[in-house]
């Protein structure tokens, strides 16, 4: 089992940054300040260990009464993202439910995943969808210049394949940006500032754990 302790994080926007040498660094920032631990989930009892943790405060008549008990169960406020991070059992006494998850977790340098929801598209065709190349717009082509062309068989197995590239919904999916450098930490304003762009738009949730690909590059050189 990989364990990644991460945070959850609002994408504030990019912007840019410069090193000692003088050279443009695009970043994306994060505010990750407010990571509360909400409940604890353990192996006698959820058959998994892990850390619940609540983000971003929200009203009380704006919750649920479910969500509510467990709030107040866990003596903190309601939270608008919840997320689960598995842990080992060590760290459910490092962490007891109701303290604050530091951004010290993460250093500079650090090489980090982050996962969030893609901005949606809508319905859109196969060239924007999938990059396709389209028709050539010369003598004898007629009004099919965007089309995704023949998409069935001629007899056997005489159906469409499953997973054909194909118009239809685009976006709105769970990416993982992988392998992201952490530019800088800013403890004191609450911010996190990632090396590159991160999934989704503005003000959208995202969740940052250490990159997992890294781990295990670490542990094979260490072999």
């Amino acid at each position: 089992m990989n364990f990644q302790l991460g945070l959850i994080a609002k994408k504030i926007g990019m912007t840019q940054i410069f090193d000692e040498e003088g050279n443009r660094i695009p970043v994306t920032v994060l505010a990750a300040a407010g990571n509360t631990v909400t409940a604890h989930r353990t192996a006698e009892r959820d058959s998994y260990v892990a850390l619940q943790v609540g983000f971003d405060e929200k009203s009380e008549h704006r919750t649920n009464k479910p969500d509510a008990g467990q709030f107040k169960a866990a003596g903190v406020t309601p939270r608008r993202c919840v997320r689960e991070f598995r842990v080992p059992a060590s760290a459910l006494g490092e962490y007891p439910v109701g303290s604050a998850l530091p951004l010290s977790i993460f250093d500079e340098g650090a090489v980090v995943d982050v996962t969030g929801t893609s901005k949606g598209k809508g319905f859109q065709g196969v060239i924007k969808r999938h990059h396709m190349e389209g028709e050539k717009r010369s003598h004898g082509q007629h009004e099919v210049y965007r089309h995704g062309g023949s998409i069935g068989c001629r007899k056997t197995p005489g159906r469409v394949h499953l997973g054909k590239r194909m118009a239809g919904h685009m976006g709105h999916q769970r990416v993982t940006q992988q392998n992201l450098k952490v530019a800088k930490v800013m403890s004191d304003e609450g911010l996190i500032l990632v090396h590159g762009a991160v999934p989704g738009p503005n003000n959208g949730y995202v969740t940052v754990r250490h990159s997992v690909k890294a781990a295990i590059r670490a542990g094979k050189n260490k072999g």
